[in-house]
């Protein structure tokens, strides 16, 4: 083989492995990218013991169920995922109904201004976001509503990850992130004007040991949504395959236990809260929202394939290549949910605190 031969397969063969991973490898093209991946606030080194740790939970169940387990179960899984989360799925960590013309990203920041919008509050307001993430939502929230949003979550490389991109998007000033357990907020009585959780508080071991806290900080009058992860109606507990579906979106999501439909409103009941609307925002007419998970199964094989080999060369931790595989597993089961209709990621509350 000439020079210039060897020379021209050598930059094909380099122009391919760019396009393959810094072009097609983001999803998110302001976030991460698949050689920036890693295991969150845990070191290189000790991700693959994180992981099989993470799985230590499922094996004795009942340390899941016992309250004070439950924030580092859930801490320990947001530094397995959040960075494969923000690369392959984007900064919202959350479902959305598809909408027909739109962008799944369109359509999920279309799904954030819902929240806030439904709380009536106007601009300058200070809300509450219980459960933030890398603060997707925050920021879409902030930008609609001109509202000051104060995001909490409990793991710090998501409060780092927040604030970077908070900076980028010109937000700082409007979108403060705090690293705390929403069981126990860090911030006074009645000193909220609002408050919105999406898909956040199915990491609570108990419902209203969340809605409390959430109840606790906001001012009397004001309004609180919810967008909610639970089985339907259609949910049969005799049903080995309905069964099998749960218990493998609990795994794969960091659920100490998925709720039924019915809990959600008499928990808000329970803490004080007025029920002011509820209702399952996955139900026809809203387009299915388990199409996005289905239409990413070759970029799922595309992007494994690009991890395992970051992995191999020393690139991304020993361990990811397992986490990215669980959340494959995982998204399988999310579908077979929406598909039977046992289970619904955005079942919403819209709740009031009584003056």
């Amino acid at each position: 083989m000439d020079s210039l031969t060897l020379f021209c397969t050598a930059s094909l063969v380099a122009g391919g492995l760019y396009w393959f991973i810094c072009i097609l490898g983001s999803a998110e093209r302001k976030g991460k990218r698949a050689v920036n991946l890693s295991g969150g606030s845990i070191a290189k080194e000790n991700v693959q013991d994180k992981y099989e740790q993470y799985w230590t939970f499922f094996r004795r169940p009942k340390e899941i169920e016992t309250a004070e387990k439950v924030p580092a179960f859930v801490d320990t899984f947001y530094n397995l995922v959040t960075d494969i989360y923000e690369w392959g799925w984007g900064q919202s960590f959350h479902f959305s109904p598809a909408i027909p013309g739109k962008s799944h990203r369109d359509a999920t920041r279309l799904h954030e201004e819902m929240a806030v919008d439904l709380l009536n509050v106007k601009p300058g307001s200070r809300i509450l976001d219980a459960g933030c993430g890398v603060g997707g939502p925050m920021r879409a929230i902030a930008a609609h509503s001109g509202a000051n949003v104060v995001g909490i979550t409990i793991n710090e490389y998501q409060v780092k990850r927040a604030r970077l991109h908070n900076k980028k998007a010109g937000l700082e000033k409007q979108c403060e992130v705090v690293c705390g357990n929403f069981l126990e907020m860090p911030f006074e009585d009645n000193s909220f004007d609002g408050a919105y959780s999406i898909e956040a508080t199915c990491h609570a071991p108990k419902l209203e040991e969340v809605y409390s806290e959430i109840y606790r900080v906001m001012k009397p009058g004001s309004l609180y949504v919810s967008y909610e992860w639970v089985t339907t109606e259609l949910y049969r507990g005799e049903d080995a395959e309905h069964v099998e579906v749960i218990q493998g979106i609990e795994r794969g999501d960091a659920l100490p236990g998925l709720r039924h439909y019915t809990d959600i409103a008499e928990v808000a009941k329970k803490v004080g809260f007025e029920v002011v609307q509820e209702k399952d925002l996955a139900k026809p007419p809203s387009n299915p929202w388990w199409t996005r998970l289905k239409m990413g199964r070759f970029a799922y094989w595309r992007n494994h394939v690009m991890i395992t080999v970051l992995a191999w060369v020393g690139i991304a931790p020993k361990g990811v290549v397992d986490v990215h595989e669980m959340l494959f597993v995982t998204a399988d089961y999310l579908t077979r949910g929406g598909e039977t209709g046992i289970f619904t990621p955005m079942h919403m509350i819209l709740c009031r605190k009584p003056e």
